[in-house]
Order: structure tokens, then C-alpha cells, then sequence
């Protein structure tokens, strides 16, 4: 028998570097993912507030397959102190069925999902672009951040904005002490007119990022939805914007962000440009012009979780 690798929080954030996880996940969109399948189940928490347990699943024939078990509560942080999402990752190898590897979910899901979007924003976002505007301020602003500057170090300012705005001073702070030009506002649409990346990670239904907001050449990154009501951008923004998706598979018809717009006739399948399998084999265009607005709906998936935990575990083969 194998022997199975246990892997911690720590231990994740120490392996996989952004620049590194970014080339890493351009690689293997290279190769189809056979199967990957999702099941979202809800349930009302103490406080009304919707609470979920995320299964999600991939499999590669022949070389890697793995489940991420998830449970989002959002009330935990100010309720408990407990992280709002929690998780575990367990990889097996795709030729025998043996298990490998039993990862942290959380610290994986946070690595994955900047990841995603900076992977994203290498073919979409201007290389010169100055000001990153972070919308929301929860567990996952921070990694989404720092995902950016590793992709796009032209990156000089950060503004925070959160409905808390305690929440996005405090993040501001700590940026700012690690050396990051970090700074709150509350004036959402001010900061959204001035900046180069938009980046959104909240769990809104009513759009928070209005359309006429968006300057010239500007990228919109769409993270937090993850279900068929929630979205965070409105019409116009749709209207105006070329979009792109991390999957057709886990957006198209699952998520709000695509899901709603398309039943209103706003827009169509056909408005989607591509997904990062067509940016990675360079078989669909990214920005192609200095002055057009971008669009990146970062879906997940287990397709992406796989990737990333095979990733990490062959960085710690290759290291023994």
C-alpha cells in the first residue's frame, strides 16, 4: 500500500506560490478532464442566513481523480471565529484507485480560487494595469489580492470596499504593514470608475458592480457567486463587457453571474468568448484591444481542485 500524504494549511500556502500555481494550471488545461460533477445541497442557518455543503468532483482517466467536501456557514466569523468556509481534500490516483492524498479544503479552496482568477486576468487584464479595486473584504480577499500582483506586479494600489467597512480598514491595514499600498473607501462606485481590475468575492443576489461604472479598458473579475441566484454584476456591465469563464460546464446554466442575464436575453451562449481551456491553447483571443472592457467569471470546479492538489502533491514527490 501507498502511503498516503497528510497535508496542513501551512503547508499548502508554503508550497504552492501563485506565479508557480498560475503556470501549473495553464499546463494541465492543456489535457480534457474526463469527468467532474457537482452537488450543492442548502440549508437555513441559526440566523436565516443560507448555509451549504459543496461536494465537488473530478476525474482524469488514468492519472488523478478527488472530492473536496465544503461547508460554507457565513455567519461563522463574527459567530463563532470559525472560518467561513471549511473543507477537506482527498486525491487518488486515476490508474489504481489508491488514495494519496488528504489535503486542508480550505487552504486549497483559497489557493485554487486566486489562482483561477489570475490565471484569467494573464490574458484578460492590461499588463500596465495600476489600480486593483477588491470588493468585499471576507477570507478570500486577501489571496485574490496577492494573485493578482503575482500575475500583474504593475499593480501599485489596492482599494478595499466592503459593506463592514471596519472589515476593509482592517484588511487595508494588514496589507498595508506587509507593504502593500492598501486603502479602505466607502464610496463603491468612485473606486470602481478609477480602477484597472475590478475583483469581486461576495455572496450578493442584487448586483453590487453597475455597468456605467466600468472606464476603457477595464477587467471585471467576478468571483463569489456560486449558485443560480446570486450575481454580482448588473445588464450593462454584461452588455458592455467581453466575457470569458473559467468552464462553460460549472457557469453556463449553473451559476447567476451567467445564468440570470441569459434568461432576461441580455445575452447569449454565444456572447461567451471562451473558457481558459480556449485561452491556454491559444485557440481563442484574450484582450485584444487596449480600450475593451473584460470579463472573467471564476466558477470553480473540481476539475480546477484537482489540478491544483496534483500540483501540490508533485511538489512534495519531487522534493523527496
Amino acid at each position: 500500500m501507498s502511503r498516503i500524504i497528510f497535508i496542513d494549511a501551512h503547508r499548502v500556502e508554503q508550497l504552492l506560490d501563485y506565479p508557480d500555481l498560475v503556470a501549473g494550471l495553464k499546463d494541465l488545461h492543456q489535457a480534457d478532464m474526463d469527468v467532474m460533477e457537482d452537488l450543492l445541497l442548502e440549508q437555513p442557518g441559526a440566523t436565516g442566513t443560507a448555509t451549504h455543503f459543496f461536494f465537488r468532483a473530478a476525474w482524469q482517466r488514468h492519472q488523478a481523480m478527488g472530492v473536496k467536501l465544503v461547508t460554507i456557514f457565513p455567519d461563522n466569523p463574527g459567530a463563532t471565529g470559525l472560518p467561513a468556509i471549511q473543507g477537506i481534500y482527498v486525491l487518488f490516483d486515476g490508474s489504481d484507485g489508491s488514495l494519496k492524498a488528504v489535503i486542508d479544503g480550505t487552504a486549497l479552496t483559497w489557493r485554487k480560487t486566486a489562482a483561477d482568477s489570475a490565471l484569467g486576468a494573464s490574458y484578460l487584464a492590461r499588463e500596465d494595469v495600476e489600480h486593483l479595486l477588491m470588493v468585499g473584504a471576507g477570507a478570500m480577499a486577501a489571496p485574490l489580492i496577492a494573485a493578482h500582483r503575482a500575475v500583474r506586479p504593475s499593480i501599485g494600489q489596492v482599494s478595499i470596499w466592503n459593506r463592514d467597512s471596519a472589515r476593509a480598514t482592517k484588511l487595508a491595514d494588514a496589507l498595508s504593514v506587509s507593504g502593500v499600498k492598501a486603502v479602505a473607501t466607502t464610496d463603491l462606485e468612485a473606486a470602481a470608475r478609477q480602477a484597472d481590475i475590478i475583483c469581486c468575492a461576495t455572496r450578493v443576489t442584487t448586483p453590487l458592480i453597475k455597468g456605467e461604472w466600468l472606464q476603457p479598458g477595464c477587467h471585471l473579475d467576478l468571483v463569489g457567486a456560486f449558485t443560480k441566484t446570486m450575481r454580482e454584476a448588473d445588464d450593462e456591465a454584461m452588455r458592455r463587457g467581453n466575457i470569458y469563464v473559467d468552464s462553460r460546464k460549472t457557469t453556463v446554466g449553473e451559476i447567476g453571474e451567467i445564468l440570470l442575464p441569459m434568461e432576461a436575453g441580455v445575452i447569449t451562449e454565444h456572447d461567451i468568448l471562451g473558457d481558459l481551456y480556449d485561452l491556454c491553447r491559444n485557440t481563442v483571443a484574450g484582450r485584444r484591444t487596449r480600450d475593451e472592457i473584460t470579463i472573467f467569471k471564476n466558477g470553480g470546479g473540481g476539475h480546477l481542485d484537482l489540478m491544483t492538489a496534483e500540483i501540490l502533491v508533485s511538489r512534495i514527490e519531487n522534493d523527496a
